[in-house]
């Protein structure tokens, strides 16, 4: 089975984030971080998909979603 493309779009000091990082980090799951802070072309493309805050995570196939979403994550392990 082919890995799916993970991107977390986070921001410095965000709580959020980094729950959601670290789940995927204590979960083995590899994923791309993009800075909205550091690339204004991250946060267009978290204003494209629809969201006004982050973590914002876009897996290849699947529908982003915002927020630290265990359940959600779970589906990838």
């Amino acid at each position: 089975m082919a890995k799916k493309s993970i991107i977390v779009y986070s921001k410095p000091n965000c709580m959020q984030c980094n729950f959601t990082k670290k789940y995927l980090e204590d979960k083995g799951i590899a994923y791309e971080v993009k800075d909205i802070f550091e690339s204004e072309e991250a946060l267009n493309e978290v204003k494209e998909l629809g969201f006004s805050s982050v973590p914002v995570i876009a897996i290849e196939g699947h529908e982003a979603f915002n927020g630290f979403r265990p359940d959600l994550l779970d589906q990838l392990a």
